[in-house]
């Protein structure tokens, strides 16, 4: 079976499964689409969801604003400054877990598993019921999952 065509796959970025050293899951993704958004870089298909989809869904949680989050990453030199000015707007009760079980059970809702299945059918691959999350889809997406 082909894999479906779903523009420019940048297999540089981190899964959503991949946590941050503070312990939030996809927060390494959105600072990665960060930096590649702020120099041009970031692919087509990956525009449609940045800052949007579980970007935007993390800084709800956290209470902070994507943009500023994008600003950081302009604006900072270099990893290490990127890191201490997020913290400074981080809350200070992340409420990891909270997040950590969003982020994986994303789609498993009736309204979620609707989206996840008409995603999937628009891919082609509504066969594979392997993929049960949105996080799963990123997956698949970017070839961590075969």
């Amino acid at each position: 079976m082909s894999r479906p065509d779903t523009g420019v796959v940048h297999y540089d970025l981190p899964s959503p499964y991949i946590p941050h050293p503070c312990g939030l899951l996809h927060l390494p993704r959105f600072i990665a689409k960060a930096k590649k958004a702020v120099k041009g870089e970031l692919g087509k298909s990956y525009q449609r969801n940045y800052k949007k989809g579980f970007d935007r869904f993390l800084c709800l949680h956290l209470g902070i604003d994507p943009d500023d989050v994008e600003n950081i990453v302009r604006e900072s030199a270099d990893d290490e400054e990127i890191e201490r000015r997020l913290a400074a707007i981080l809350p200070e009760d992340l409420k990891v877990a909270k997040w950590n079980r969003e982020v994986v059970q994303k789609g498993l809702s009736p309204m979620g598993r609707e989206a996840l299945d008409a995603a999937k059918k628009k891919m082609g691959i509504e066969d594979r019921e392997d993929l049960m999350t949105f996080a799963d889809m990123i997956e698949f997406d970017e070839e961590r999952i075969p």
